[in-house]
């Protein structure tokens, strides 16, 4: 079966512009279909001090990848494309978070709802993102919708 699901993806060490390129390309080759991609968003760090800016956009894709399993490919890539630290997330603090060679975060899959210790759709702070909600609101439709200027 297939299932719809929407990604955030952001750069901001190396060559970002060919990172996120990379990355949705190895998404189209181990998770599934890319049906849609956003424009490419240059923006300032969330949630931490930094001298690099992002590059950040959202892509849409069909996948017969379960939710685990899709987190387990993007942390793949994730890693194959130079990521070496995750963002450190605990109960009693704050999150610490790091310049990135390459971020892949699950935001939406179907209508589903998963709150899992290391997974949790719709992705709770995306909300407070306008990184991630003004690339993902260019792509958001029904898949098969015709696009309307």
């Amino acid at each position: 079966m297939k299932h719809v699901v929407y990604l955030s993806l952001g750069s901001n060490l190396g060559n970002r512009k060919a990172l996120i390129r990379k990355a949705v390309k190895r998404i189209g080759e181990l998770v599934g279909t890319v049906v849609r991609r956003s424009t490419l968003y240059e923006t300032e760090p969330w949630g931490f001090q930094s001298e690099h800016l992002f590059v950040n956009a959202a892509v849409c894709c069909t996948t017969e990848l379960s939710p685990m399993e899709l987190l387990r490919v993007t942390q793949q890539i994730e890693r194959e494309l130079g990521r070496r630290q995750k963002t450190v997330s605990t109960p009693d603090a704050a999150p610490v978070y790091h310049d990135r060679p390459i971020d892949i975060d699950i935001l939406l899959y179907d209508d589903l709802h998963v709150d899992e210790p290391q997974l949790k759709i719709p992705h709770p702070l995306m909300q407070m993102r306008d990184f991630v909600m003004i690339p993902l609101k260019e792509i958001l439709r029904p898949i098969g919708e015709d696009q309307v200027p």
